[in-house]
């Protein structure tokens, strides 16, 4: 990835970051389907305005519709569904750690259903320093409630493994040669038209209670910076950079959240939080490669003096 697409990356962490702090809001007043379709849904109608005001439009194709629903089933009805369930009986620090496993679930994907993102040693590696760092970030008291909640937290882990294949599915859109812009709008629009049945069924809505302002504030951030903004970018890197690294952004999910906490919130850095950065930074450095490729010319042109004396 280049300069820009790593700026793309940190800005989509800064975004996704913020839908734990949401979703753990919107679960005080509504329940997971609910809240579910009420971020895709939302979402949907600020990107189909999007691509009004662009001059753009959804395909009529068959196909291409086909290939929207089968993201929104696996990108997010799927994990939306896990990762909200999964928080209303574990902490959301808890939540994060085990979604920074994403990565590791993409590698393995990756590379048994794509030609060009095969897994090496250096990749391993830094997904796994990159976990390491997540959890020193966090902290330690995250991990104590492992162990219990089992169900919500492999809710959480199938969310990640949902995560995983959708990345790997979605490159098929550069391959159609469809926008970000309109591959967001109709991955959301797929997705709405799926779980609204779901929701009016299980959570049966119009016997709730009405929530109050924060949850309905909580609710308009998950579904236009969380969702409408993010997949747009999400898109974009996919399209130029892959899977994997697109889901790199994990591991930058509680770094942005720890940097947003100092300079708004007049937080202080403590010692692991510098020491979690060190090792997520570690980590995207071994799965980038390019440090280690500026060795292996040199590795190569002494092994050709050796062979020439």
């Amino acid at each position: 990835m280049g300069p820009a697409e790593w700026s793309l990356l940190i800005a989509l962490s800064m975004l996704w970051g913020g839908s734990f702090f949401f979703v753990g809001v919107a679960v005080t007043g509504l329940p997971p389907f609910t809240i579910a379709v009420l971020r895709v849904g939302v979402a949907a109608v600020v990107l189909n305005l999007v691509l009004l005001a662009l001059g753009l439009r959804l395909p009529a194709d068959r196909g291409v519709w086909l290939a929207f629903f089968g993201m929104g089933f696996i990108n997010n009805l799927i994990p939306f569904s896990l990762i909200i369930w999964g928080q209303t009986h574990i902490a959301s620090g808890l939540a994060s750690i085990l979604n920074a496993t994403t990565p590791l679930f993409s590698i393995l994907v990756a590379h048994w259903l794509t030609k060009d993102e095969r897994m090496t040693p250096g990749r391993i590696a830094g997904i796994l320093l990159g976990i390491a760092g997540v959890a020193v970030i966090i902290g330690p008291g995250a991990l104590r409630g492992l162990g219990t909640h089992v169900l919500a937290q492999l809710a959480i882990l199938g969310a990640s493994l949902s995560y995983a294949f959708g990345a790997v599915f979605g490159r098929r859109f550069r391959d159609l040669g469809i926008r970000p812009h309109v591959t967001a709008a109709g991955q959301v629009s797929a997705s709405t038209v799926m779980l609204l049945p779901l929701a009016l069924l299980v959570d049966r809505p119009w016997t709730l209670a009405m929530p109050g302002a924060g949850v309905w504030g909580a609710v308009v951030g998950l579904a236009v910076l969380s969702t409408a903004v993010a997949y747009i970018i999400y898109f974009r890197i996919l399209g130029s950079s892959g899977a994997t690294n697109i889901l790199l952004v994990t591991f930058l999910i509680p770094v942005s959240a720890v940097l947003l906490g100092v300079t708004l919130l007049d937080e202080t850095l403590q010692p692991r939080h510098f020491a979690g950065m060190l090792l997520i930074g570690l980590g995207l450095a071994a799965i980038d490669g390019r440090v280690l490729g500026w060795r292996r010319p040199a590795a190569e042109k002494s092994e050709k003096r050796g062979r020439r004396d």
